[in-house]
């Protein structure tokens, strides 16, 4: 995918007021979103990803993880409100540990680490909602 591409992608977003497209070729994923504000744009970290040609879910030269929400719902990082959350920024996890909970549909779905290593950011607020494929937490991998 050349820049060309991406620039069409962000005119067609332009045109027809979209929030956020997606689109995988070869291998390569391209996520624009708006940020917030007057004046639309695309996240830059996103793009960065789209033009080095990384996998949003690893950067091996960084050794970090992004784990991202396996559905839509609201996101806890804790078993109640006046409870500690279940991680943060500095613990290290071991596969399995609970990270957070989805609840969707009055469900409440518990998502896991699936390796070891530490949390190093928390890119959602307790409380909020979230969308499929959007990130929650960046582990450093053990």
């Amino acid at each position: 995918m050349e820049l060309e591409d991406i620039n069409r992608i962000l005119e067609l977003m332009r045109q027809h007021g979209l929030v956020e497209f997606e689109v995988e070729r070869d291998g390569l994923r391209v996520r624009a979103r708006k940020a917030n504000g007057p004046k639309p744009s695309v996240a830059e970290s996103e793009l960065a990803v789209a033009l080095t040609g990384k996998s949003a879910t690893n950067s091996p030269g960084v050794g970090l993880v992004f784990v991202k929400a396996p559905i839509l719902g609201t996101f806890y990082r804790a078993s109640g409100p006046d409870m500690s959350p279940f991680v943060q920024v500095g613990d290290v996890v071991c596969k399995g540990d609970l990270l957070c909970v989805i609840e969707a549909m009055k469900l409440m779905n518990e998502i896991k680490s699936e390796l070891d290593g530490e949390v190093v950011e928390v890119f959602v607020e307790n409380g909020q909602a979230v969308q499929y494929g959007e990130r929650l937490f960046a582990i450093r991998q053990a």
